[in-house]
């Protein structure tokens, strides 16, 4: 086989999925370090930033759907070097972000026993400590979501290669099925309440769940959904009217269900619930439409490329920023915080062209040669 088979022949990228992915990374950074109540209208969003992870992980299983169906329908894809191509795109930041961690070791020694600090010093170089709650968030917080995308990834080969469906209704029950087991987690910490917290929040602090938060098992179905988003994506036209009409309705609907806020139990909104409304932003950002061309602009993709960077490294870079005193010795602290969001943007981008993209090529051709 061609050593370029996973590497080319790709469809067409959609821009406005990478323009959003820049709205969901941003939301990510400002629901860890900013005051909700600041953004006025948009305060349910950012209070909600967790929400933008759950979509970043559909969004993950249908991209990698929407690029490699096909191929491993075919009998093209060559798991080995999917595998390789996954590790050289996430490994060199993911392993960034632990080394700029190196602050955190004095605090999580005394967050924890002994034996489950060196777990965790063992574990999270090998993408494995979200799988135990109590080190999910091991060093840095955001790197226990690279546990649960490993083991996507590890198994996707084999989901990339399942019956194409037969019809559009049959495969939409097959979503529901996949939706209502994504449910199942949360539905069942409610009906049990192993932590025994009248009203969890997200500042409950509580061993069961942070197993529903962090582990991986729990938004598998996220990502099998986005895998199975990508069959109905190819099922429904482009240039379709009803595209626009998803993408308005999964928005609108979304807004909604968020300014809900407490009325709805935080245990399955923060997993879950949202699954079907990611699903019509997905199809309706797919379409060729205004919206999709609005969200697919130039200066949001730019930034969306960066998403990654942003993401992982978010809680590094703040640290760096604040600890490092430059922003008092030169006065800008009082532009802060909002100074801050704009250079962790730019330190992201900066993580991306000058670390990352060079560290994939050098892994890639490093791993060339053993083959």
């Amino acid at each position: 086989m061609s050593n370029q088979a996973t590497e080319i022949q790709k469809p067409a990228r959609l821009q406005a999925l990478t323009g959003l992915r820049c709205f969901a990374a941003v939301n990510v950074v400002l629901f860890h370090f900013s005051n909700p109540q600041w953004f006025g209208v948009l305060a349910p969003v950012v209070n909600a930033g967790y929400a933008s992870v759950s979509y970043f992980i559909l969004l993950s299983g249908y991209v990698l759907a929407y690029n490699y169906n096909e191929r491993a329908r075919n009998g093209e894809l060559d798991r080995r070097r999917f595998w390789e191509a996954r590790f050289t795109r996430l490994y060199p930041i993911y392993l960034l972000s632990l080394l700029l961690s190196y602050n955190m070791l004095k605090l999580e020694w005394g967050a924890h026993t002994h034996a489950w600090f060196w777990t965790g010093m063992v574990l999270s170089p090998l993408l494995l400590q979200g799988w135990f709650g109590p080190i999910a968030t091991f060093l840095n917080t955001p790197a226990w979501t690279m546990s649960a995308e490993a083991f996507y990834y590890f198994l996707f080969p084999w989901m990339a290669k399942w019956k194409a469906p037969k019809s559009m209704h049959s495969h939409l029950w097959k979503m529901a099925g996949v939706w209502a087991l994504g449910l199942l987690p949360g539905v069942l910490y409610i009906v049990w309440n192993p932590d025994g917290v009248a009203h969890p929040d997200r500042w409950t602090v509580a061993p069961w769940l942070r197993i529903l938060k962090y582990t991986p098992l729990p938004h598998f179905p996220s990502f099998i959904f986005g895998v199975l988003l990508a069959d109905l994506d190819r099922m429904v036209n482009r240039a379709s009217r009803l595209r626009l009409f998803l993408g308005i309705f999964g928005f609108v609907s979304t807004f909604t269900l968020l300014w809900l806020g407490s009325a709805i139990p935080y245990a399955i909104i923060h997993d879950g619930l949202l699954m079907p409304l990611f699903a019509c932003i997905v199809l309706g950002l797919a379409g060729h439409n205004w919206l999709s061309s609005a969200i697919g602009c130039r200066p949001l993709v730019f930034i969306g490329e960066g998403s990654y960077c942003l993401y992982l490294l978010h809680f590094n870079l703040w640290n760096l920023l604040h600890n490092c005193g430059v922003l008092q010795w030169t006065g800008l602290i009082r532009f802060d915080p909002w100074l801050s969001y704009v250079l962790m943007i730019a330190m992201a981008l900066g993580c991306m062209y000058f670390i990352e993209k060079p560290a994939q090529r050098a892994l890639r051709g490093w791993l060339k040669l053993w083959r």
